[in-house]
């Protein structure tokens, strides 16, 4: 008889686009992939934590107390990292950026914490996003240097007309509806079932 799966605890963390901001539906992205996520067999239970205007530096000094409150020994512990694309905005070179989601990524191996990589959204900006460009390059890098799973929003969405729609007309230039189900599309679609280990429900 097959061993039964641990329960899995997963924290998202990840500046406001983890929260469901600009999303009238007020589900965002992670609400709509914890929609179509299994949740039984095994448990599965998804702690999304935004933190506004954070940049990888800041997400480095809060990433192990968020999931210490949250992980358990008795659990399948699982991080989610939203890559922001505000670093250069920030002073942080791509270098440092580099470094800090390594830094990340090495002391949760270290911990027995498997991961996932979800990027950088383009700008509303356009001026901007060939540097986003050279940053989720250099994210992605890091990811594959290490095994894990790094899901592109940046290039299938920088020229999607619908996309950028949106932003355009968006206060603040935060994404709405289109913007949040095109990212859910794109992490249901290209590894988050095969990280988890389960079936898609489709």
């Amino acid at each position: 008889m097959a061993e039964a799966r641990k329960d899995i605890r997963i924290v998202i963390l990840g500046d406001s686009h983890v929260g469901a901001s600009g999303d009238e539906r007020g589900m965002g992205w992670v609400g709509r992939v914890t929609a179509k996520t299994p949740a039984a067999h095994p448990r599965i239970d998804i702690f999304a934590l935004p933190a506004p205007a954070e940049n990888t530096s800041m997400l480095a000094e809060r990433w192990v107390q968020e999931v210490q409150r949250r992980f358990s020994s008795e659990t399948d512990n699982r991080l989610v990292l939203a890559l922001p694309n505000i670093d250069l905005a920030a002073g942080i070179s791509t270098s440092r950026s580099r470094l800090n989601v390594a830094t990340i990524l090495d002391e949760a191996a270290k911990a027995g914490i498997s991961c996932l990589l979800v990027g950088p959204w383009p700008s509303h900006n356009p001026q901007l996003n060939s540097d986003i460009e050279h940053l989720v390059a250099g994210f992605e890098d890091v990811a594959n240097r290490r095994g894990i799973t790094f899901i592109d929003c940046f290039r299938p969405l920088v020229e999607h007309p619908d996309f950028n729609s949106e932003l355009a007309s968006a206060e603040h230039g935060r994404p709405g509806q289109i913007g949040h189900g095109l990212v859910a599309w794109l992490v249901l679609n290209r590894g988050w079932y095969e990280w988890l280990g389960i079936e898609s429900p489709e």
